[in-house]
């Protein structure tokens, strides 16, 4: 089984209870950024100048249980910046585990051989490792000579002490896709136990030659999938459908909401309009209606997983089609 059942159980649990509630929008995944300290500043990342001027403020572990209680989604991705920078990351995960969230803990790699040792292998936590290609690739991409083979170096070490690992790859203008397929094969061969892949979003901050639009994004994954490689995508089978240009969807924001120290961000993981002090507030005063990609040219370019994957989730029902493929990659 591609998730753990716990997951699975958890989701369908959950949307169950809100669509009793009748509850038109709710949330599935709460983007968690503690911090947006990080020791790498990478080319295709804006987080950094988009809080420059705040980056030495952090949640302290109260606010982000809180914020977690707040929001009530099932699966809690702990990013930021790079959390592992942040000063009780190891009590974060385990708060979070005692309350049965599951948890994607997004790291570079860097600091997680420093930080296994305080960490429990558990069912619900997974360690999601970001590479961006081969070694210098990845090491041009993040700006250290020597990243790569750091980070693999402690992806083995996860796997070997018994943690559920993925990684995450981002896809630019320049990426090779051909390598792309080499450092899979490479990954699938150390016992990964999901790839997680999306198209770069185009932050305002970033130059944008460096980012991908619509048509060049489903060229990209269509090269991606089209020699038959079955690779153990932790995307949907739909999503990367998406990708390839095979299925329309419309971005479900709130479904993926983002606290950080100024609060939640609205209206979504890429886009930063406003903050808001709760999550409630979030919710009620985002003009959803104003974003999209026929609404707002920010949104024309985007087709990341943290809008569209959701949509694909909550819509699962209407295809009996859909709802078997999805069902069988699950299994798989």
């Amino acid at each position: 089984m591609r998730f753990p059942p716990s997951l699975n159980l958890a989701l369908i649990t959950y949307m169950a209870k809100q669509r009793l509630q009748r509850r038109e929008k709710f949330p599935l995944v709460l983007m968690l950024e503690p911090t947006h300290l990080c020791n790498l500043s990478c080319l295709g990342c804006g987080r950094i100048q988009e809080y420059q001027g705040t980056l030495n403020q952090m949640m302290t572990l109260q606010e982000c249980l809180a914020a977690v209680e707040e929001c009530g989604a099932p699966v809690v991705t702990v990013t930021g910046g790079e959390p592992l920078v942040y000063p009780p990351v190891v009590e974060l995960i385990q708060e979070l585990l005692h309350r049965r969230k599951h948890i994607y803990l997004c790291t570079n790699g860097l600091l997680l051989g420093k930080v296994l040792p305080r960490l429990t292998p558990s069912p619900r936590l997974t360690l999601s490792v970001h590479l961006d290609g081969l070694a210098a690739t990845h090491d041009h991409v993040i700006g250290r000579p020597g990243g790569f083979q750091q980070v693999i170096s402690a992806i083995k070490t996860a796997k070997k002490a018994g943690f559920q690992v993925c990684t995450n790859t981002s896809i630019y203008r320049e990426t090779d896709i051909q390598e792309i397929e080499i450092l899979f094969a490479y990954l699938t061969q150390l016992d990964i136990n999901g790839l997680m892949v999306s198209p770069g979003f185009s932050f305002e901050a970033v130059e944008k030659d460096f980012f991908l639009t619509r048509e060049e994004i489903r060229q990209k994954f269509q090269q991606l999938t089209e020699n038959g490689q079955e690779y153990k995508f932790y995307n949907s089978p739909l999503y990367l459908k998406f990708l390839r240009g095979e299925r329309s969807y419309e971005c479900t924001p709130w479904a993926n909401p983002t606290c950080n120290p100024q609060g939640w961000r609205s209206p979504c993981y890429q886009i930063a309009d406003n903050h808001f002090p709760t999550f409630a507030d979030l919710m009620e005063k985002t003009e959803w209606e104003r974003y999209g990609v026929e609404r707002d040219p920010r949104c024309r370019q985007c087709m990341m997983h943290s809008g569209f994957e959701p949509t694909i989730v909550r819509t699962l029902g209407k295809n009996i089609r859909d709802l078997w493929e999805m069902l069988r990659w699950n299994l798989s």
